[in-house]
């Protein structure tokens, strides 16, 4: 395990570095000179901390390396048409983002030299779908950052960038050129998303459908700035994005289906593991969805082979692929970290928790207070970092909701399907069957506003020094790795709570 957190801490280190500060070869040949040095005395005097030195450092000038590949110029044809009014003909790669004046498109688009990926701001009434050929016209411009209302910086060109994304088309008109092919796969997956999503429309009102639809898929287009900020103030907007709790309720029910079946434990579990990729990618596979598959499919594996699945050492692992593929999701992707602290949270700190929670005699109580807390002490320094709002009702909000999620979810997953199977020919059925899941949404949104609603429920507070993160961070390192936990602890609070 040293030599893994070494790894990873390395490579985490040089890639924070190498995305705040410019810096040339020299640093990184300075650090192959401390490993050289370190691997001298690890040889001379084997000691193990010369050696995860040396692997500490090694890794860092790599990630570095890295990270300067990935530090590419704008593509120079299209940079010579910045603040122009430009043409393009494109694909649509990702799924529409559908706000209350308009939406935006990322379109994959070429001409005879380059291609790149832009961020089409157009308007509502334009309907496009992934796959689909269009053509598109406006001005291109390159984002940049801005202000934020915690005083900081948001670097929103990088945050882009991390999915590709290097220009917008503001003022944008878009139109259809040839429909997506049938035999498109994200296509078919998009349209089985919405699918869903008009199933849920057809027998749930607004904004139920649309809150079903994001603890189902996630997503939260079609609630409303006034419910998303309700939901803000009271600490449970991670309700409505995609978790690895999602994800692993999804692979559960699949196994649990098949378990009826005479199918063998591995091909049961491959069944699950199919159900996580096509859950994901119906989905959308953000930073966040494609950490918690990542962390589902190691589950699976270890339950297939019958090797003990060890949550920290997954989480690490899963850390080091996400960050050798795309670098910038370290720093530039807030909701990459976030994931990443609450799971951490839920392994090493929710144990301790429980032991502390003698008092409470109910078992479910127990794990879901422990939960909690420890996803929610774990978030708090780098939240606090990013958006400087510190909601005071999260804790007894989550507490109040916890039982309920895992429930609205099956019960919004069932509406929908009602609506697909009821909502044309027999509207009235699928509306009779999909009252649980409106009842269990409204109980959601209820505590949500009236949480949000209580007299400071949450403050805005000034900008969070980093040096503090860090110090935070390193305060509950110390206290969790004070008392050791067994693999299963670490299992299951890494599979049942909701992250």
């Amino acid at each position: 395990m040293g030599a893994l957190i070494a790894i990873v801490s390395g490579f985490a280190s040089g890639i924070f570095f190498r995305s705040l500060f410019y810096f040339g070869w020299e640093l990184v040949a300075f650090l192959m000179f401390l490993v050289l040095l370190f691997g001298v005395a690890a040889f001379i005097k084997p000691r193990l901390l010369y050696s995860l030195c040396a692997i500490f450092f090694i890794f860092a000038a790599l990630s570095m390396v890295r990270s300067s590949a990935a530090d590419t110029p704008l593509p120079e044809k299209f940079a010579t048409e910045l603040r122009h009014r430009v043409s393009y003909d494109g694909v649509v790669v990702s799924d529409p983002d559908v706000r209350d004046v308009n939406q935006r498109i990322e379109v994959r688009v070429s001409n005879e030299y380059e291609s790149t990926n832009l961020l089409v701001v157009a308007p509502r009434s334009q309907t496009v779908r992934v796959g689909d050929h269009v053509s598109v016209s406006g001005t291109l411009l390159v984002p940049e950052p801005f202000d934020t209302e915690s005083g900081r910086v948001f670097r929103y060109d990088k945050y882009l960038e991390r999915s590709g994304i290097r220009f917008i088309l503001n003022f944008a008109s878009i139109h259809v050129t040839q429909p997506a092919p049938w035999y498109s796969v994200p296509a078919a997956l998009a349209r089985a998303k919405h699918a869903f999503q008009d199933g849920l429309a057809r027998t749930v009102p607004e904004p139920y459908a649309s809150l079903g639809g994001g603890i189902v898929i996630g997503g939260k287009s079609g609630l409303g700035n006034e419910l998303k900020d309700a939901f803000t103030r009271a600490g449970l907007i991670h309700i409505i994005v995609l978790s690895g709790h999602n994800v692993m309720v999804v692979a559960e029910w699949i196994m649990a289906l098949l378990a009826f079946t005479k199918l063998s434990r591995r091909a049961s579990l491959g069944a699950g593991a199919f159900a996580i990729l096509i859950f994901v990618g119906i989905a959308g596979a953000s930073a966040t969805a494609i950490r918690a598959m990542c962390m589902a499919l190691i589950a699976l594996y270890a339950r297939a082979t019958g090797r003990t699945y060890a949550a920290g050492r997954a989480l690490f692992f899963v850390i080091f692929l996400m960050l050798l593929w795309n670098p910038l999701y370290l720093v530039f992707d807030p909701g990459f970290g976030l994931s990443i602290a609450a799971t951490a949270g839920l392994i090493w700190l929710a144990p301790l928790l429980e032991t502390k929670l003698s008092f409470l005699k109910n078992a479910f109580w127990k794990d879901a207070v422990a939960t909690t807390l420890a996803a929610q002490i774990f978030v708090l320094p780098l939240l606090l970092y990013n958006t400087g709002n510190l909601s005071i009702v999260s804790i007894p909000a989550n507490l109040l909701t916890v039982p309920v999620v895992a429930i609205a979810m099956g019960l919004s997953a069932f509406a929908g399907f009602a609506g697909i199977l009821f909502g044309t020919l027999a509207p009235l059925i699928g509306i009779v069957l999909s009252l649980p899941a409106y009842a269990a949404n409204a109980y959601l949104i209820y505590i949500a506003q009236k949480a949000a609603e209580l007299p400071f429920a949450a403050f805005m507070l000034p900008p969070f020094p980093f040096w503090l993160v860090l110090a935070s961070y390193a305060a509950l390192i110390y206290i969790v790795s004070s008392k050791r936990f067994s693999m299963t602890d670490q299992l299951r609070f890494a599979r049942n709570a909701s992250i």
